[in-house]
């Protein structure tokens, strides 16, 4: 093999890796949520999983992708782990497909007289269109074109390879299928890609460079080298997405080690016998690649409940730090409608933190005060955690609906720190609340934490459950009024001598913090169903209602010396959805 055809090949892959993504990129824009739709059918059980895994994989030609999303669900409590292993089976049968389409087009058809002209209708679609569903398809016809044009340029660089290399003579010794397993998943870990690796072993197998069984290694090796692209996914990842990598690198191992024993004992079979005569070469390959993982399938379905039962005990440790996100994974960013839906699951959880503090805050004593100021300080880490993703998912390519999401999402995050640092403050007064002698005084501020804490009842987000925030609207406008006749009170026992100057100045300030906490809260409810995609999300609030709760608030704010929260502008807005939160 000379330059020229080191070049030929590099660039063969190069176009073929390419088209690769165009079509993956072009039928997952223009499928749109049909995809997601097609996916959540794995939640009604394993084998409908299974099909989902296979259809969607065979469609957009990328396990890596159908495997992201997969975390996605899982991370969204919409697939749990059983489910998402079985999706996982499904994938690996799904990426057969690559090698079926070279068997069956790549290399029984003149490239130029319908590759080339796939590439020019799909460009002009491409720039035609906009961003409407058959630009998309555009996008997917020039990646398929691509696709075929890079496979006719590695099969013509492997041609008369046999020549320069003993492939039939290494794969006879004792150690050579073992060889060429080794040599396919190390080339699929280099260009972190399976279907390319079948590519290459296909366009050897038919341009004659290596035999059947050699070939046979060569596939069991692509498919085990695609745990590489599981195993660097999992690294720095939540601990679902971990142990989905595990259970995928599990089935490979089990399933490539099975292959390779069946290999081994067919192989004298195969290479003494004239199969080449009655069969095409490379159909038998795509034959054998399908069967290879459908029998792994077959032997680890019994196996799945053990693996699961074995993967749910580990990887806990990450999930016991509280300050740690659970449901953020950076693998999902690529796939902004389920890292939002990971986002809002995550400000799920910070929310119900924050309003557990809260109202541990209402009723704790001065001694909890050190436990509460650290639980303030974890709730402001995953904060802090959640401005961070917000940003990287900033930078993906968005819909206006998500645009709009996230910065809604960072406004409910900033509602949740302001409560968490609240609840920070209101524990340093527990012990002048219980000082205070004025039994009248005692009981408005009884009432007062009694609204408050049905506010945060009201105001409690649960991902699962949360519809609406009318019940936390109601609350406000009682907590409003008891507001407005407490500090009246106060004020009178100050004048009447039944509190001191000092006891007075310092009630009223941890009044005023007591009654931010709920406004804060309810906030938090009234904005968190813009943070969910319209067609999950509630009917919402009449934006004149909102804008007049807002003044109103922000009036009260003022009347405490508190800066009341501004109203971002458009700019601002757009602004937020590029930048991390900033906390105090």
């Amino acid at each position: 093999m000379d330059l020229s055809n080191i070049g030929d090949l590099i660039g063969g892959i190069g176009l073929f890796l390419l088209g690769m993504q165009l079509m993956t990129s072009g039928l997952k824009r223009a499928a749109g949520h049909s995809l997601r739709k097609a996916l959540e059918a794995a939640t009604r059980s394993r084998f409908r999983g299974l099909i989902s895994g296979a259809a969607i994989t065979a469609l957009v030609q990328s396990s890596t992708a159908v495997t992201v999303a997969t975390i996605g669900f899982v991370n969204a409590g919409l697939l749990n782990l059983g489910q998402s292993i079985a999706v996982i089976y499904g994938c690996n049968i799904g990426s057969t497909m690559t090698g079926w389409l070279v068997a069956t087009i790549g290399f029984n058809f003149n490239i130029s007289a319908f590759a080339l002209p796939m590439i020019g209708i799909g460009m002009i679609m491409r720039l035609i269109g906009g961003e409407k569903r058959y630009a998309h398809l555009g996008t997917t016809l020039t990646g398929f074109g691509l696709f075929f044009v890079g496979l006719s340029f590695l099969k013509d660089t492997f041609s008369g390879l046999e020549n320069s290399i003993p492939f039939e003579a290494i794969s006879q010794t004792s150690y050579g299928l073992a060889l060429f397993v080794l040599a396919g998943f190390i080339l699929t870990v280099l260009i972190q890609s399976s279907g390319a690796a079948m590519a290459i072993t296909l366009s050897l197998a038919a341009s004659g460079a290596i035999p059947l069984a050699t070939a046979g290694a060569l596939v069991i090796g692509a498919n085990l080298g695609t745990t590489s692209t599981a195993a660097l996914s999992a690294i720095g990842a939540t601990s679902n997405a971990k142990r989905i990598a595990c259970a995928h690198v599990f089935f490979n191992l089990i399933t490539g080690a099975a292959g390779l024993l069946l290999l081994i004992s067919l192989s004298s079979i195969i290479n003494g016998s004239n199969l080449t005569r009655y069969f095409d070469l490379v159909i038998l390959l795509a034959l054998f690649h399908t069967l290879f993982n459908v029998a792994g399938v077959l032997i680890m379905w019994p196996l799945t409940n053990p693996m699961v039962a074995f993967l749910e005990k580990r990887f806990r440790r990450g999930d016991e730090d509280l300050a740690k996100p659970r449901y953020l994974d950076n693998n999902i960013l690529e796939t902004p409608a389920l890292a939002t839906e990971a986002m809002a699951r995550e400000l799920s959880r910070v929310g119900q933190m924050a309003i557990t503090l809260a109202k541990q805050a209402l009723s704790s004593e001065v001694s909890d005060s050190a436990h509460i100021r650290s639980q303030a300080l974890i709730v402001n880490q995953l904060i802090v955690e959640v401005g961070k993703f917000s940003q990287k998912l900033g930078q993906q390519p968005l819909s206006e609906e998500i645009a709009q999401i996230l910065p809604s999402s960072m406004r409910v995050a900033r509602y949740f720190n302001e409560i968490a640092r609240l609840s920070s403050l209101i524990v340093e007064y527990s012990e002048r609340f219980h000082q205070i002698s004025d039994s009248n005084t005692q009981k408005d501020i009884y009432e007062l934490k009694k609204v408050t804490n049905s506010m945060l009842d009201a105001a409690n987000i649960d991902n699962d459950s949360y519809t609406s925030s009318d019940d936390s609207r109601k609350l406000l406008h009682q907590l409003e009024k008891k507001y407005q006749n407490i500090k009246l009170h106060v004020l009178d026992a100050m004048i009447a001598g039944r509190l001191s100057p000092d006891e007075g100045t310092d009630l009223l300030d941890s009044l005023s913090h007591v009654h931010r906490l709920g406004q804060q809260a309810e906030k938090s409810a009234r904005y968190w169903s813009s943070l969910t995609p319209i067609e999950h999300r509630s009917p919402l609030i009449d934006k004149k209602t909102d804008r007049e709760s807002d003044r109103k608030a922000d009036k009260t704010d003022s009347s405490d010396n508190i800066a009341p929260p501004q109203e971002a502008s458009s700019q601002e807005k757009a602004a937020n959805a590029k930048e991390p939160l900033a906390v105090n």
